[in-house]
């Protein structure tokens, strides 16, 4: 029996019996007839994303909630990422899942709930590149202050070319300026404006700034300046950059990873260069300052020049002479009269160790009476043992000697 040609034969007959297979099938077809596709409002939960692509998610409000699959298809061309807890509005058709005998929603076209998909996108990517660092302040780099070379990326026909030029050429005309062209709205955009920073960083004669921006417009015009691509070659660049996208009130994700933000291509040149007067008024300024400065200079000099040309030193400079001459004359007596006493003091000295040597002398003995006996060995004679008859003997007096022979 086909599930939907099923019915009752009438009564007291029974009633058709159905497979689960033939069942299922009728249930899906019911469904599928008198539910249309339709928009259904809720709170992801239970998001799944394997690698076949496919997206797996409940829809749920406080009351109940229904499964629901995103095919790869659809979810491949989604622009903003699924979160658990995000509220969402989604188109689709019901569908029965036989293999579990259970329905769920097939959606084709999803959108968040309080802010667009654009909005949502820019705020994801923003927390994602944020996360890795590439808007750290830390890694912001000054701007030369008097760039030779400025490489600009941006579109040769609009009009953040001419203003930025003109700003240019008023403040600051001693810098050579090279435009990049890319796209700056559209497909394919951001794939030009990051190949465009790449070539000023490859270029033999590497610029000092780089400049990166356009005119204003919608956000989906500007949109170029938030997709990754352009950010990331935005913080890989090692050229300093500048940001000018749009007006004072359009800010992309390029503002955030380049070194300086500019809200306009007007001011991206006042950024890039100095201006002219302004210096001009700095270097006179500096100058008046200057000359102010070396006549003070030369007036505390004067001053200390005649202060010192009235001193005793330029007024009588023989008197300093004489006055060393009389010090060091002063010097030599008192060296002398030192050197006198130093040789008194020794010649004292000397006679009294004399004394000392000349009353121990046997010498001064003899010359009291007393006289000294040697033998023929020159040996004072102190004990007559010492000597043998025959011995010849020396007797020292005060006054010579006498050699006689021991009886």
């Amino acid at each position: 029996m086909d599930a939907e040609n099923a019915q009752w034969e009438g009564p007291g007959e029974k009633p058709p019996v159905l497979s689960v297979s033939q069942l299922t099938a009728l249930i899906q077809g019911t469904l599928e007839m008198a539910i249309p596709p339709v928009w259904v409002s809720g709170e992801i939960s239970n998001l799944s994303q394997p690698r076949s692509g496919h997206v797996y998610l409940t829809l749920k409000d406080d009351d109940a909630q229904i499964r629901a699959v995103i095919w790869r298809n659809t979810a491949a061309k989604l622009p903003f990422q699924l979160e658990d807890g995000q509220e969402v509005l989604c188109h689709g058709q019901l569908d029965v899942y036989p293999p579990r005998g259970s329905y769920q929603l097939v959606i084709r076209e999803i959108e968040p709930r309080g802010v667009g998909s654009l909005q949502l996108k820019l705020r994801q990517l923003q927390q994602k590149l944020a996360a890795e660092g590439l808007f750290e302040a830390d890694r912001k780099r000054p701007i030369p202050k008097f760039p030779k070379r400025i490489a600009f990326v941006t579109s040769p026909t609009g009009a953040a070319v001419r203003d930025f030029l003109e700003v240019m050429n008023r403040r600051w005309r001693n810098v050579e300026v090279l435009i990049i062209p890319a796209r700056v709205q559209g497909e394919g955009a951001a794939a030009e404006i990051a190949a465009g920073i790449k070539r000023a960083n490859q270029l033999a004669m590497k610029p000092d700034v780089l400049v990166v921006g356009r005119g204003g417009g919608s956000m989906e015009d500007l949109w170029c300046f938030n997709e990754e691509i352009v950010v990331r070659a935005i913080a890989e660049s090692s050229i300093p950059t500048i940001s000018a996208v749009g007006h004072e009130i359009d800010v992309t994700l390029a503002d955030f990873a380049a070194d300086r933000r500019a809200l306009t291509p007007s001011e991206a040149a006042e950024l890039a260069v100095p201006s002219m007067p302004e210096i001009q008024d700095r270097l006179s300024g500096m100058q008046s300052r200057l000359a102010t400065g070396l006549r003070a200079t030369y007036d505390r000099a004067a001053a200390k020049l005649e202060l010192l040309s009235r001193s005793r030193v330029f007024t009588h400079p023989f008197e300093i002479v004489h006055d060393r001459q009389r010090a060091l004359d002063e010097l030599d007596a008192a060296a002398t009269r030192a050197m006198h006493k130093r040789l008194q003091q020794a010649q004292e000295a000397i006679a009294r160790r004399a004394a000392q040597l000349e009353a121990m002398s046997p010498l001064a003995v003899l010359s009291r009476g007393y006289s000294v006996t040697r033998n023929a060995n020159e040996e004072v004679l102190r004990d007559p043992s010492q000597v043998q008859p025959g011995d010849e003997i020396e007797t020292i007096l005060e006054k010579g000697s006498i050699h006689s022979r021991v009886q």
